[in-house]
């Protein structure tokens, strides 16, 4: 098996991306940030309809995104015809911050991104409570 993986690199990128799995960077690539006390996870999903495409879900502090992805190009000439599919389902589990409200977690897309904002729990800020000594 160690002979296999090892192969598995020497493939060229774009190879290499149609055997990636758990162990390997995974197709959804994401970046995760703060961003005015908003928590923000970021996901790359081009050629989707975020509409009947995506499905986001929270669940025990983790946050799911599952894709899937179908795009079709086809090329008609007079005496031939090509056509390439890519497709498949594509999903990412993400922990998330303890300070994350979950109940107020919102997703948008636009250019092939999707984000999700989740606002963080504002900060009690602590105050000095001095404690007397009573003797006994």
């Amino acid at each position: 098996m160690a002979l296999a993986r090892r192969e598995l690199f020497d493939f060229p990128d774009v190879f290499r991306r149609f055997f990636e799995t758990d162990w390997d960077t995974s197709w959804m690539r994401v970046e995760e940030f703060v961003d005015d006390g908003t928590y923000v996870v970021r996901a790359e999903l081009p050629d989707i309809d975020p509409d009947k495409d995506v499905e986001i879900t929270v669940e025990d502090g983790m946050l799911h995104i599952r894709a899937e992805r179908q795009a079709r190009t086809e090329h008609r000439e007079k005496s031939s015809y090509r056509s390439e599919f890519r497709y498949g389902s594509f999903s990412r589990t993400i922990p998330l911050r303890a300070d994350v409200k979950e109940s107020d977690i919102t997703a948008s897309y636009k250019d092939g991104v999707l984000e999700i904002r989740a606002p963080l729990a504002t900060e009690q800020k602590s105050t000095a409570v001095k404690v007397p000594v009573t003797r006994r």
